[in-house]
Order: C-alpha cells, then structure tokens, then sequence
C-alpha cells in the first residue's frame, strides 16, 4: 500500500516539474506566419534575387558638405539605394527586370552645411544638375513686373535679394514676388559695402532687412546676399547668427551694363556649370534676354530652381 502511494507522488512531482505552460507539445516550436510565407517565397523568386544582386550597381554614396579652398562651403548630396521591396512589388506583375521601375531610397551625408563654420556659399554641389537665377533687388522697380510675368510663362522659380528700403517702399512687389512662389533673400537695408561697417552695423543691415520682409511676407529670410559682393569673415559670422547663409554667385550677367542680349548670352552660356548662382538685377537687359537665357539653360538638361533648392541635399534623380 504504501509502496503504490510513494510511486504515484513520485509520478506526479515528475509531471509537475517537466510541464511548461508556455509549450505546447501539439504544436511546433516556430508558428510560421503569412510574412514569413511572403518573406519566403520573394526571396526564391528569380526577380526578387535579381534586383537585390543590382542593387550595388544602382547604389551611389551620400556626398558630405565640405568647406572648399576656392569655392568655400559646398553643401552635400544624398545618395541612394534601391528599396528592394518597392521596386519588386512593381515588377512583380510583369515578372521581368525593369529599371525604370526602380524605387530608391535617399542616403543623407553624415555632414551638413549646418555642421560646417560660417564660410559664403558661392555655387550647389558640382554633382547636382541645377541651376538658380538669383535677382539682386535695390533699384530696376518698373522691370519687376515684367520679370515676373516671364518667370510665370517659363514656370521658373528664382530667388530674389531684397533691399530692406527699396521693400519698405515696394511692398506691392515684394507681396507678388512671394506669391508667385519665388524666394526672398536679405540684401542688406541700404545697400552699403558691408565689409566696411563695423559687426553693430552689420546686425542692423542684417535685422532691419528681415524685418522689413517678414512683415510683408510673414516670412523670416534665411539667405544673405550682401551687396556688390561684399564682404568680411565678420558679415559671414554676424549672418549666421542670425541662421542665414551668405550668398555670392558663380556666373555673372553684368546685366546693369546694358548689354544686348546676344553679348550677355556669349557671357553667360560658356560659364554654366551645375550648381551655377546666375547673378542678374531688374534690368532692361534681363527682360530683353531672361526667355533666351532660361532655354539655353534648359537645352543643356539642367534643372531650374531656387537657391534654396540648390542648397538642399535632395537629389534630382
């Protein structure tokens, strides 16, 4: 009698020690899901393999923002990589390799122009295809319209430097250049040669203008362009303080010249780069040759667009 008793107590510590309530002895150890079915079934599937074996053909690494000997402050590029998963679920139906179906992601730069020192910008980054009309704004108000009217025909976005003075007395214009979608730029208060005024000088240039245009246009400039190109390390760091950007330009119209229009062409056509800062004013000469300009920059497949644009890690392609 006892001996069966002992047996069952000891039968029954041993069940109790080797259960597990997590397991279940009826099912397997790994509960296979419909992803994992999906997961399976890409990744033996031909098309799938192939666009992950070309996905280091298409790869291209980010670009940091760097501060050049000759060019100063370059800002980056994002690189890209193909989205494996993106790129198969369009080809899926077809079954076959496409490139043109090809869905990347954009790669950021490690470095930006926000971690640099304060340096001027004078051109993008050489490896973008783009261009930007940059419009310095102190005097030339009867051709504004004009310019606008032509930037809206060739759906042109460019960025205009703004006198704090001539906008306190234009505030019309300032309002329709904003409208258009173009961008505003400070470009000091009273056109001065910054590089001669003391830093308190500087900061009200620099505080007046922006004033000035936000309160016509709600918005606060983020760009500097100061006047005939300007400028000291000290008009650099005081802009910065203020978060903006000093910009200068890598090609030149000499518009106030006068010039006619194929004499600017000639000037002008031989200099276009990618990343190129296209000077220009509101001139006779500009209205006369903006159309001719903007579809010779065209022609050689560049892109048009703001400075801020141009600055932007974003690629084209």
């Amino acid at each position: 009698m006892y001996r069966w008793i002992i047996q069952a107590f000891v039968f029954f510590f041993l069940v109790v020690i080797s259960f597990n309530p997590l397991t279940n002895p009826f099912e397997s150890k790994k509960i296979t899901t419909f992803s994992d079915v999906q997961y399976s079934v890409k990744n033996k599937d031909p098309l799938y393999e192939e666009i992950t074996a070309k996905n280091s053909a298409y790869k291209i690494p980010p670009q940091n923002a760097v501060i050049d000997k000759v060019w100063k402050k370059i800002p980056g590029l994002n690189g890209r990589e193909v989205n494996i998963d993106k790129s198969y679920k369009k080809m899926k139906k077809d079954g076959v390799f496409n490139k043109k179906l090809l869905v990347f992601d954009e790669i950021k730069p490690s470095i930006s122009l926000n971690d640099l020192k304060p340096a001027p910008i004078y051109r993008g980054n050489p490896s973008k295809e783009m261009v930007s009309l940059m419009i310095n704004v102190s005097w030339g108000t009867e051709y504004i319209p004009p310019i606008l009217n032509i930037l809206k025909e060739q759906h042109v976005k460019a960025t205009f430097f703004i006198e704090g003075k001539w906008a306190k007395n234009n505030a019309e214009y300032v309002q329709m250049i904003a409208e258009q979608g173009h961008v505003i730029g400070n470009h000091a208060y009273n056109h001065p040669d910054m590089a001669r005024l003391s830093e308190q000088e500087i900061m009200e240039q620099i505080k007046n203008t922006n004033d000035t245009l936000q309160a016509i246009t709600g918005e606060k400039p983020t760009l500097l362009a100061p006047p005939s190109g300007s400028y000291t390390d000290q008009v650099v760091k005081v802009a910065a303080s203020y978060n903006m950007e000093t910009i200068l330009w890598s090609v030149d119209t000499i518009d106030w010249k006068n010039p006619s229009v194929s004499v600017m062409m000639n000037r002008v056509t031989p200099k276009l780069h990618p990343g190129a800062t296209i000077l220009m004013h509101p001139t006779e000469a500009i209205v006369r040759g903006l159309k001719d300009l903007i579809t010779v920059i065209q022609e050689k497949d560049y892109h048009l667009g703001t400075v801020e644009k141009l600055l932007s890690e974003e690629r084209l392609n």
